[in-house]
């Protein structure tokens, strides 16, 4: 019989309680002291990070926001009267995540994933953290491969490359959102995939966005992240981040993505609205010093990486709205951190020039290496051409005589212009954009009356498809208009203009 002593009771109770296991977890639990508008203060979580997810009461989420010495200031993801004085809050070590992967394709979903479209929850596969860090310099190659838009003036003057931050920015109903769902539909086809990010827009909008790309075949390779007007502003504010980390994940796979935040403005103003609650200083227009970081460490995630890392690219198009033509703080800021602007004006949109792209403020600083040989022999000239059009347009309104040569500039500037004119939502093939600038520069239309330009651009382009595809077909083939081309289409224009004034 074993002896009872202190050492062996010891032993045995040592035995016993190993056998157990631990039924508890160790957790710092804070408490809301106050909650309003979507903005929480917390005190009790001494050990919480910047941008951790916190749970309040087990069922609503938010993200620290304000670190202090006592306090932390959090923002709400979800409803912001759901959470009252009281609450109990824990910080979960993790950050927010959103499901990616090629389930998201054809959906529309708001910034934490859940979907918006009235089908079956998205079932991903993966998850990404909506806050990453950048590329560095060392894992990103050249932007140098062409991202077609289907819009003549921009394809041509302003050119855009996988892997650019190409800036839009113009007042109110100037065709902005209109540029970006184009170069969408135009992607088509391209092995290109599209994220729209809708940032404080109304619901209708973004439905009859919805719908337009589904008739147009469009939502296969794209999702919608949706965050409206009625929407929080923390919801608001992650939208961009969200559809970014979406993206991504196809970047980091080697795709190509093309992704349009829409707008960036909204997204200042939720910034601005949160940080104002939380009573952080505020400095000119009372935006926070660093509305610049919020916009500088989502843009700087665009990259065209090199081929260790698969060489996928993704291309952003962050649209800003301006008011009466005036580039305040936040377009200001903008421009310095993308790498060129397409800028809208609202005089040529009611002048009837459309879309309505101020040639001489719109820049691309990646220029002619994101064009193909083809377009960069058509359109060498014609931003020349057209800025000494407007500035002699300017003289000519005085009515003073001008001279044969003034009048010819004038004239072959009038008609350039009605030849960059583009009806919304019929995006052109490249191919067919240089065979229309080609019978333009070379000054093949001298004959034709200006108000006849517009009939004449469709039945030529009828006209290259019925009887002409190989010259389109070379030129999407070969990416350039050699010497038999280019004599093959003269011959086809010539043949087209005869048969166009016998009518």
């Amino acid at each position: 019989m074993k002896k009872l002593s202190p050492q062996n009771l010891i032993k045995d109770f040592s035995a016993s309680v190993g056998k157990f296991k631990k039924s508890y977890i160790r957790q710092e639990v804070g408490r809301v002291v106050f909650s309003g508008d979507g903005v929480v203060r917390i005190e009790g979580l001494q050990h919480c990070k910047y941008g951790e997810l916190l749970e309040i009461d087990g069922c609503h989420r938010a993200i620290a926001f304000n670190i202090e010495e006592n306090i932390i200031g959090a923002i709400v993801l979800g409803e912001p009267e759901a959470v009252s004085n009281g609450s109990l809050c824990h910080a979960t070590g993790e950050i927010v995540t959103v499901p990616v992967g090629n389930e998201l394709l054809g959906r529309v979903v708001d910034p934490l994933g859940n979907p918006l479209d009235g089908l079956k929850a998205v079932k991903a596969s993966a998850h990404r953290p909506i806050e990453s860090p950048a590329p560095q310099i060392i894992d990103r190659s050249k932007v140098n491969q062409p991202l077609q838009t289907g819009i003549m003036a921009i394809d041509s003057m302003i050119p855009i490359g996988k892997g650019q931050r190409e800036l839009i920015l113009g007042d109110r109903h100037t065709g902005k959102t209109s540029l970006a769902i184009d170069t969408i539909l135009n992607q088509k086809g391209k092995d290109v995939i599209c994220v729209y990010v809708s940032i404080g827009q109304k619901a209708a909008s973004i439905s009859s966005i919805m719908h337009l790309l589904m008739e147009q075949g469009a939502m296969e390779y794209t999702t919608i992240v949706c965050s409206t007007a009625s929407d929080s502003a923390p919801i608001q504010y992650i939208a961009p981040y969200a559809g970014c980390a979406i993206a991504e994940e196809f970047m980091y796979k080697g795709k190509d993505v093309l992704i349009v935040y829409d707008d960036l403005t909204k997204h200042a103003i939720a910034y601005r609205a949160m940080s104002l609650l939380l009573k952080r200083p505020s400095g000119r227009e009372a935006y926070p010093g660093d509305v610049f970081y919020i916009h500088s460490r989502l843009l700087e995630r665009t990259a065209k990486l090199n081929k260790e890392l698969g060489s996928g690219s993704m291309t952003a198009l962050p649209i800003l709205e301006t008011i009466s033509n005036n580039l305040s703080l936040i377009p200001t800021n903008v421009i310095s951190i993308t790498d060129g602007q397409i800028f809208l004006e609202t005089e040529l949109f009611n002048a009837g020039v459309r879309p309505a792209i101020n040639v001489g403020l719109s820049v691309s600083r990646v220029g002619s290496s994101a064009q193909i040989k083809a377009m960069k022999k058509v359109s060498g000239k014609l931003r020349l051409d057209l800025s000494q059009y407007r500035e002699l347009a300017i003289f000519a309104q005085f009515g003073s005589d001008l001279d044969d040569y003034t009048k010819k500039i004038l004239d072959y500037g009038v008609r350039t212009i009605e030849m960059l004119k583009q009806p919304v939502h019929s995006p052109l093939d490249v191919a067919k954009q240089v065979c229309l600038l080609y019978v333009t520069t070379k000054g093949m239309l001298v004959d034709i009356e200006v108000h006849r330009l517009s009939t004449f651009k469709k039945e030529f382009l009828h006209y290259l498809d019925s009887s002409h595809a190989e010259i389109l077909q070379t030129i999407n083939s070969q990416g350039d208009l050699d010497f038999e081309a280019s004599l093959k289409l003269d011959e086809a224009v010539k043949r087209f203009l005869e048969f166009y004034f016998e009518k």
